[in-house]
């Protein structure tokens, strides 16, 4: 379609470098409370109230969290599960000396383990069977939203000239919005809905925080502390 006409953007710019927007995240399912019970004590955070833990000095930069447990409806009480990903899968690990890409879901483990410090505390829990499994994913596409682009890189929702043609979701232009959260592809579907029809409604407008005093004097005043 781009081919076509410009003002149906350009689309190579966010799926033509898949070394820059690739990540490789991994699950792992446990039949222990081992980790969790230390991650609790050590965060102060029970599972599912803390953020996203990032390992700086990591060559993968690997992250993981832990959500609320039980995660999923029919999740056995003794079952744990968390969920990590690493931004340089390509990169030769700390402990594994192994590109991450390259690795099983118990090498990715191991590496955790050293990072973390706690080899002594999971070693038994890995040679007992308990780690169910650790099951990595390459997500080679994950961070297209946010590659470098340059302004009619994204078509806009309805573009110029068109009756009954619009374009949805997350790589289209929203002017003053930001993509990766549900609203923004709610909100090109409000633009192209009310744009075609007359239905009396607007979108519901972007909140511009940046551009807000009390927060901006609230994040000062973090930055301080």
């Amino acid at each position: 379609m781009a081919k076509k006409d410009p003002s149906f953007g350009n689309p190579g710019v966010f799926c033509d470098n898949i070394d820059l927007q690739k990540w490789y995240s991994f699950t792992v399912t446990l039949n222990d409370t081992t980790f969790h019970d230390y991650m609790e004590d050590f965060s102060g955070n029970t599972d599912g109230t803390g953020g996203l833990v990032t390992l700086t000095d990591s060559n993968w930069l690997m992250s993981f969290v832990i959500a609320r447990q039980p995660h999923f409806p029919d999740q056995p009480k003794n079952i744990k599960v968390f969920w990590g990903y690493v931004l340089y899968p390509d990169r030769i690990g700390n402990h594994i000396k192994k590109k991450m890409s390259e690795c099983s879901g118990e090498e990715i483990l191991e590496e955790l383990w050293y990072h973390l410090k706690i080899e002594d505390l999971m070693t038994p829990v890995m040679q007992s069977g308990k780690v169910v499994n650790c099951i990595p994913v390459s997500m080679p596409f994950i961070d297209s939203l946010f590659m470098p682009r340059a302004f009619g890189d994204r078509p806009f929702v309805i573009p110029k000239g068109s009756e009954n043609f619009a374009f949805l979701g997350q790589f289209t232009e929203v002017e003053d919005d930001c993509v990766f959260t549900v609203e923004y592809s709610v909100r090109t579907a409000q633009e192209a809905v009310y744009g075609f029809f007359d239905c009396d409604k607007e979108p519901i407008p972007v909140y511009v925080g940046a551009h807000n005093p009390i927060a901006m004097m609230k994040a000062a005043q973090a930055i301080s502390e």
